[in-house]
């Protein structure tokens, strides 16, 4: 990980640069002269990973689960060949892959763990279908598959990870008592250098990606499918995690698109279809304790349809001290959303125990620029900020979000204990 107070300086330096170029635009803006913000969170602190993965290239020893026994019926559990085929490619000294052909093979929990002995990559190269057992006895963590300990992997190909999620989703937590933590389809933990290519994850029991204590990882070209009302079935979920890219993904679920939590650091979103879904968010924050930082979040050329969010800040009550800060939502189309633009640090679920006590999540050096579409609700921006560390330094920049229902009145923005500045259009008007 990088060094925290080395990419906390990063990051407010960034921030201070950002403003004033948002206040050029503006002065510019007001003579008639062309401007451009420049995108200045972007850059050293997004390193980039450079793997040539292209077929044959490496000239790797391929490891096929069939040579170690899997059966790709559906109906046999596979598990177990698919451990020894990955225990044979990650303890190969030279470059590996492991192949997942064509077929559909069963496995309830299975560990794919490193380190690995030859030089990385190690490529997972997925062409059939993955289908989780749906007896919730046999999953005794939050995961189905896991990639763990691993510097220098690849996941590439056109399979599906098939959670069979429908068949466990009664006993979510969110409203059950005697409920159980359900397994995420694919986890990354302690991986560095990681892809996650062309893949399909349908149906997940819980999180369908999730990403957590990992550096530099890169998910491209995914789509992750599951119902509207499937319960908590977060698209890609980040935590404590370092320098993650997002790019052409489509995410279709029942819960946030993408989530980003504590320790979550460089975080850049890039051309993502989102809907339906909870939107993109920043949060929940604050509802441990000492939780750490966010910041750094780069959200850009995303489009969101029908999702009951746009993008979203949430913080619980009550909460410890933590700050999220640098954070920068630019040229984003929202399709008949319910909360275009909401920071929202009164957030608690109907699950726990909610407190009248302000959160302490200081947010600041938010960015929204070039935002624009419909709003299926009148408040198309909503500032819900804390009594105690109101958010500081909220710009907006050409704002056009428009109720979406006619003859309704026009949208309107409501703003608690925030700082904010505008610039450019402003539909809703700004808050008074």
């Amino acid at each position: 990980m990088a060094d925290n107070n080395a990419a906390g300086n990063w990051a407010s330096v960034h921030a201070t640069i950002l403003i004033l170029c948002f206040a050029i635009a503006c002065c510019c803006k007001a003579k008639g002269m062309s401007h451009a913000l420049v995108d200045t969170f972007l850059g050293a602190n997004l390193r980039r990973i450079t793997y040539d993965i292209r077929p044959g290239l490496n000239h790797e020893k391929v490891f096929n689960v069939l040579h170690f026994g899997a059966n790709p019926d559906g109906r046999k559990d596979s598990t177990q060949p698919f451990i020894r085929a990955w225990r044979a490619a990650c303890g190969f000294k030279g470059r590996s892959s492991l192949l997942i052909p064509g077929g559909t093979f069963l496995l309830s929990e299975i560990v794919f763990a490193g380190p690995c002995s030859g030089p990385s990559p190690t490529i997972v190269q997925v062409i059939g279908t993955l289908k989780a057992t749906t007896d919730i006895r046999e999953y005794s963590s939050s995961e189905w598959v896991l990639f763990q300990s691993i510097s220098g992997l690849v996941i590439k190909g056109s399979g599906t990870f098939d959670g069979q999620g429908g068949a466990v989703w009664k006993y979510d937590c969110k409203d059950n008592k005697n409920c159980v933590q359900l397994p995420s389809n694919i986890k990354f933990n302690k991986v560095t250098n990681g892809v996650l290519q062309g893949i399909t994850s349908l149906n997940s029991k819980g999180v369908h990606v999730f990403i957590t204590q990992c550096e530099d990882i890169r998910v491209h070209n995914i789509r992750v499918i599951a119902p509207g009302d499937s319960p908590n079935t977060d698209g890609i979920h980040v935590s404590h995690s370092n320098n993650v890219r997002i790019a052409e993904t489509i995410i279709r679920t029942g819960d946030d698109c993408v989530s980003m939590i504590q320790g979550a650091t460089n975080v850049a979103i890039n051309k993502l279809t989102c809907g339906p879904g909870h939107g993109i968010s920043v949060g929940s924050l604050g509802k441990y304790r000492h939780e750490e930082d966010v910041r750094g979040i780069v959200v850009k050329n995303c489009t969101l349809s029908g999702t009951d969010n746009g993008v979203r800040i949430k913080t619980w009550p009550g909460s410890d001290s933590s700050s999220a800060s640098g954070m920068l939502f630019q040229d984003i189309i929202m399709n008949n959303v319910k909360n275009p633009i909401i920071i929202d640090q009164r957030y608690c679920d109907r699950s726990s125990k909610c407190t009248k006590e302000p959160s302490r999540v200081r947010i600041s050096n938010v960015y929204y620029v070039n935002i624009k579409g419909t709003s299926s609700s009148a408040v198309a921006v909503n500032l819900m900020c804390s009594k105690q560390f109101p958010c500081q330094d909220v710009h907006f920049y050409n704002i056009d979000l428009r109720y979406e229902l006619k003859g309704m009145g026009a949208s309107t923005a409501t703003c608690a204990n925030a700082v904010v500045r505008y610039g450019g259009r402003q539909n809703p008007p700004p808050c008074k």
